[in-house]
């Protein structure tokens, strides 16, 4: 299914066809306030010492004819979160320590377990977004055979993978607190809840 979606994708990028305008994409953002979360170093996973986890619940209205995974992705660029793709949630633990990582629910459902083993358990759906600081951990338990999840990150930061090694760990624990923290929202731009709740 995902070999079909990035081929799709890259059709949509090439012609345009099928692919919701900038302002198309903004409106079908819904004015939700975040879930906040905070997950404690639980010795494997750092997860972030001072910004939370946030959660949209139904933040992005998809339907119509519009390609809900198009949506998610020309709406996150348009607040400058980029190198978007189209896949899954990965079902072991693992966290990014040198950027942050939005999740837009672009089809399905799933449940993830955010914040490493001793984390949370969540159900995302689609519309649902999730907004993972750097060093959060999170793994996918189960979810429908339609899921379809489209990442992206803001401009600064570097991609990384770790999954919880103890070779990572220190590493980990020095790069999380220098990642810069973005200007914009992914889903509600310069004036989103993120940009609040991050800098305060």
């Amino acid at each position: 299914m995902f070999i079909v979606e990035n081929l799709k994708r890259k059709f949509q990028q090439a012609t345009g066809h099928g692919k919701p305008s900038r302002k198309e994409a903004q409106d079908a953002a819904r004015d939700v306030e975040p879930k906040q979360f905070r997950f404690a170093d639980d010795g494997s996973v750092p997860n972030n010492p001072t910004l939370p986890f946030l959660v949209y619940k139904n933040a992005v209205l998809l339907g119509g004819d519009q390609d809900p995974a198009a949506v998610f992705e020309e709406l996150f660029a348009a607040n400058g979160w980029g190198s978007s793709w189209r896949n899954g949630i990965y079902d072991y633990v693992h966290y990014h320590s040198a950027i942050h990582e939005v999740l837009g629910i672009a089809r399905g459902n799933a449940r993830v377990r955010f914040g490493g083993r001793k984390g949370t358990e969540l159900d995302l759906s689609i519309g649902d977004v999730a907004v993972l600081p750097a060093g959060t951990g999170h793994q996918r338990l189960g979810g429908s055979r339609d899921l379809l999840v489209v990442g992206a990150y803001p401009p600064q930061g570097e991609y990384d993978l770790c999954r919880g090694l103890p070779e990572e760990y220190a590493r980990a624990k020095q790069s999380i607190p220098k990642v810069p923290i973005p200007k914009k929202d992914p889903v509600f731009g310069a004036d989103g809840p993120l940009t609040k709740l991050w800098r305060s």
